[in-house]
């Protein structure tokens, strides 16, 4: 990869509106992540606050209701992009909870600058969760699945 082809991905980034891009090919990798800082407000009066009020042992009840702690080891993304579970809207996803994988396993696909990227698992072990949702965009780190 050339300055030409690393300037082009850099415009891309500003184009999309992303923040960070990472991607692996060949044996090159390249990791590029933009510095994001925003100025405090001006003039922003603060307005007196009541204290809050003590919680009592009812209020603890939602706390223990909030989303359940996910457990297990994960299966990371290791590129920002869009996570598809299937390699079309008509196949079967590549994996499902139950299934058992190999580090050789394809799991998902993430496409990334239109190139459909083929994940494999890295690991094995067996799926206890599906961890982001089919056609929806994903984080470099973030969990895309869950295994024991």
């Amino acid at each position: 990869m050339d300055l030409k082809d690393i300037k082009a991905l850099i415009d891309l980034m500003q184009k999309n509106g992303l923040t960070a891009f990472e991607m692996e090919k060949d044996g090159f990798r390249i990791s590029l992540a933009k510095e994001t800082s925003f100025a405090p407000a001006v003039g922003y009066a603060h307005a007196p606050v009541a204290p809050a009020p003590v919680p009592t042992a009812p209020a603890a009840a939602p706390a223990e209701a909030a989303a359940p702690v996910a457990s297990g080891k994960e299966i990371p993304s290791p590129m920002v992009g869009t996570f598809y579970s299937s390699p079309s809207p008509e196949s079967p996803a590549f994996v499902k909870v139950g299934q058992k994988v190999t580090p050789d396993t394809v799991v998902c696909i993430i496409e990334a600058m239109k190139v459909m990227n083929e994940i494999k698992a890295e690991v094995s072990g067996t799926i206890t969760e599906v961890a982001a949702e089919n056609g929806q965009p994903v984080q470099f780190g973030q969990a895309l699945f869950r295994y024991k």
